[in-house]
């Protein structure tokens, strides 16, 4: 069977697995462990002493607890991932067993986290750096007392690349032979098609 929560596949199976250990916790407290996995996803600590203490009564073992944590993650990161809405997400959650007082308390605090989860996993991300800008120089050197053969032009390259996290742009410099950039300039035209706003220039010594 497919899930929305799960990008439309199938519900992994030590998922599934922990659907039975939920629900021994009852659905207040289902509520309060969703709070503690919520924030930590959106950047801040599980305070494991409460946790404990919302366990306690279903007597929950400590691989049990960090089974829960890890099941409930998945399933609250992953709704937003793929833009669950809470009704959907109950509705999914109570076919794979949960029950439905259970599935309506965690779907509560989902749906009054989504944004805020959403928008922190666009802030972290995966991100690349971007190439700003290129600067380029040909070099000729016409004689030299440690070359036997001279006249082979060489072309210095100077890339603006941009830290996406910094928004920074560092310099990278380096010398390439005629033949080597002939190649590198192919592959860049190509890029300029796809990213126009780069700078492609000469500069001086």
């Amino acid at each position: 069977q497919r899930f929305r929560f799960c990008g439309g596949l199938d519900c992994p199976d030590w998922v599934l697995a922990e659907i039975s250990t939920l629900s021994r916790l009852t659905s207040v407290k289902m509520k309060l462990l969703c709070v503690q996995v919520l924030r930590s996803l959106v950047g801040g600590e599980i305070d494991y002493d409460k946790v404990h203490k919302l366990t306690a009564d279903a007597k929950f073992e400590v691989g049990d607890v960090k089974a829960s944590i890890a099941a409930l993650s998945f399933i609250l990161s992953s709704a937003a991932k793929f833009s669950v809405d809470g009704e959907t997400l109950s509705n999914e959650l109570q076919q794979l067993g949960l029950p439905k007082e259970h599935s309506t308390s965690l779907c509560k605090s989902y749906g009054d986290n989504m944004e805020t989860l959403q928008e922190e996993f666009r802030r972290t991300s995966l991100r690349l750096s971007s190439l700003e800008s290129i600067d380029w120089r040909v070099d000729y050197i016409v004689s030299s007392s440690h070359l036997k053969n001279i006249g082979e032009p060489s072309v210095q390259l100077r890339l603006g690349i941009k830290n996406p996290d910094t928004g920074k742009v560092d310099n990278l410099t380096f010398t390439l032979s005629a033949p080597k950039f002939q190649l590198f300039l192919s592959g860049e035209l190509l890029l300029m098609k796809q990213q126009p706003e780069v700078n492609f220039h000469f500069f001086q010594r």
